[in-house]
């Protein structure tokens, strides 16, 4: 596979062989949606979790049970001192009981427990979808960037080439020296070292891209070149960081953990209150015979009882008062947890918008950067071909001007990034916002 990729940039370097279609950003997040591990053990997750509120109700809805059995007697017996007679006897019997609660707080608290649980394990599985769209994005821009990185390495190698041939040319002629020569050698040589470590370091970036589509991919779809970084809307820090403590999956989930917890806390003081149920059966027994009655005798009993069942705990030896002392410490474990959720999903509000609004600075910078380095570059050829500018001059021009345009690529992806990361963090990051970002890509 590393060695299938290499061919793929090579050719694409080289302009072999046929256009290769390259991936956009919908396409992964597509893939890792029904091939990312980690996404699909959520999924199932939750599917468990929803069962909690149909196992709570059971407990309040009748039960039915039949039972029966059949069985062999063989015994000797004898009544008034007559000779033992032997006999064998047959029974069976069967019983269909209806049990129906009237008053069962447990239960019904239980119920109410699990309904809490169940919007717990939902708001659980709405951060793991947000966080497959932030592992995707993450790996996308990550290897956008390192593949933008290969790119930059290539073109940075050829002019160091390019700058050796012109050195060494000069040498030959008089109009250079050799140490002009042996830095621009040097720095060729700098630069292919450079090109090696990035396209390595591109192979580990799109095998991260694999883990999460099980499929491989060799090339991206790359940022538009005169493309504009949207700004968060609104434009109000603090109205972000509200919705972040309010509206974050993990605050959500955190928040209907107490809840349910408050509901363990009624529950575990219930179990001191007394039980009603309703019970009634229905029944049938028949026995060929009796180790009690002489031989010959023969029973068949049809019967049918309804009444209702109280039961009153009197003492379980302080297992109801541990069981309530639990409940209210983990009440008030999760309280503390859902504080310091919303702290961080706050934090992490203000850490993405200033992401965004210093990264969109830093892309503009850098975007005139490039464009003064590429003038840079052309003025300092131009003056070493005319001995006013020397080698070194050159190659320095070369190597800032290959900086700058791979620093622009990786603040480009890092603001994008963090527009993704601050709607993660106020809960609102869908499909419609990677939509929104593949939209800045080369279709």
């Amino acid at each position: 596979m590393v060695l299938l990729r290499r061919v793929v940039w090579l050719a694409l370097l080289f302009g072999v062989g046929a256009p290769v279609q390259a991936a956009d950003l919908l396409e992964i997040y597509h893939l890792a949606q029904g091939n990312d591990p980690t996404f699909e053990a959520a999924r199932h997750g939750y599917e468990a979790a929803q069962e909690k509120s149909p196992q709570a109700r059971a407990g309040n809805l009748p039960t039915v049970n039949l039972t029966g059995g059949r069985n062999y007697t063989d015994a000797q017996a004898s009544f008034n001192g007559s000779t033992p007679s032997r006999q064998g006897i047959y029974a069976w019997t069967w019983t269909l009981q209806l049990t129906q609660p009237i008053m069962r707080p447990q239960n019904i608290l239980a119920y109410y427990e699990s309904e809490a649980q169940v919007d717990a394990a939902q708001a659980e599985f709405s951060q793991a979808e947000q966080d497959m769209i932030l592992r995707v994005a993450q790996a996308y821009f990550d290897a956008l960037v390192a593949q933008e990185t290969v790119a930059t390495a290539e073109a940075q190698l050829q002019a160091m080439q390019e700058q050796e041939v012109v050195a060494a040319r000069g040498f030959e002629l008089g109009t250079a020296s050799i140490t002009d020569s042996h830095e621009a050698k040097s720095k060729a040589e700098q630069a292919r070292a450079q090109f090696i470590a990035a396209r390595n370091d591109l192979e580990a970036k799109l095998t991260e891209i694999e883990k999460l589509t099980g499929k491989p991919i060799d090339v991206l779809a790359g940022l538009k070149p005169a493309v504009v970084i949207p700004q968060p809307e609104p434009s109000d820090i603090g109205a972000w960081v509200e919705q972040a403590k309010d509206n974050n999956p993990t605050v959500r989930a955190q928040f209907a953990s107490l809840r349910a917890a408050g509901y363990a806390v009624t529950k575990a003081k219930a179990e001191n209150f007394w039980t009603l149920d309703f019970v009634g059966s229905y029944g049938a027994n028949y026995s060929s015979g009796s180790v009690a009655m002489p031989l010959g005798y023969e029973s068949r009993v049809k019967s049918g009882v309804a009444g209702i069942q109280l039961s009153v705990p009197i003492f379980a030896g302080g297992l109801n008062s541990s069981h309530t002392r639990e409940a209210i410490a983990n009440q008030s474990k999760l309280s503390a947890q859902l504080e310091e959720a919303r702290r961080k999903a706050g934090a992490d509000a203000k850490q993405a918008y200033a992401g965004i609004i210093n990264g969109v600075s830093q892309a503009e910078a850098l975007q005139s950067a490039v464009a003064s380095g590429e003038s840079s570059v052309k003025g300092n050829q131009a003056g070493y071909k005319l001995g006013l500018r020397i080698n070194s001059d050159v190659l320095n021009a070369q190597q800032q001007l290959f900086a700058s345009k791979r620093d622009l690529a990786k603040a480009r992806s890092d603001t994008l990034l963090a527009g993704l990361k601050l709607k993660a963090a106020a809960g609102v990051l869908s499909e419609a916002d990677v939509q929104v970002v593949n939209m800045l890509l080369n279709q």
